[in-house]
């Protein structure tokens, strides 16, 4: 089912989230200071295009520069990020067919949030990074 249910989302929103993520991560990757919040950004690119099936675990070695760099995250980007995906989470829970895919984007709020210090593992194994 989540293999059905990752390849509509891929054609209907996944693979665009993808591109919007990768392309903000290439811009990011132009700085050295940027270079962590880029490759965050593509980690979310990644959990977007196919997130049926995987879920966000915190990574407990992630340290004060993570803490620092996701409070510099969530003021610059990172509520406007959530912001979108609450917006466009109800529009797609308004049909029944779009519930699970609404689900999906409200999955991906914490993690545009708050990227840092964040592991993306697949649904069977979420304590497994621990």
């Amino acid at each position: 089912m989540k293999t059905i249910l990752n390849v509509i989302w891929l054609v209907l929103s996944g693979f665009w989230l993808f591109l919007g993520y990768v392309f903000a991560g290439l811009l990011l990757c132009i700085t050295i200071i940027g270079i962590p919040f880029g490759v965050a950004a593509f980690r979310i690119g990644v959990y977007a295009l196919w997130p049926f099936g995987y879920t966000t675990v915190e990574r407990r070695d992630a340290g004060a520069p993570s803490c620092l760099g996701n409070v510099l995250w969530l003021v610059l980007a990172g509520w406007w990020l959530a912001l979108t995906h609450i917006v466009t989470g109800i529009a797609l829970c308004i049909t029944i067919i779009g519930i699970p895919f609404g689900i999906a984007n409200f999955k991906l709020i914490p993690v545009s949030l708050l990227p840092l210090g964040r592991e993306i593992v697949p649904t069977d194994q979420p304590f497994a990074a621990r």
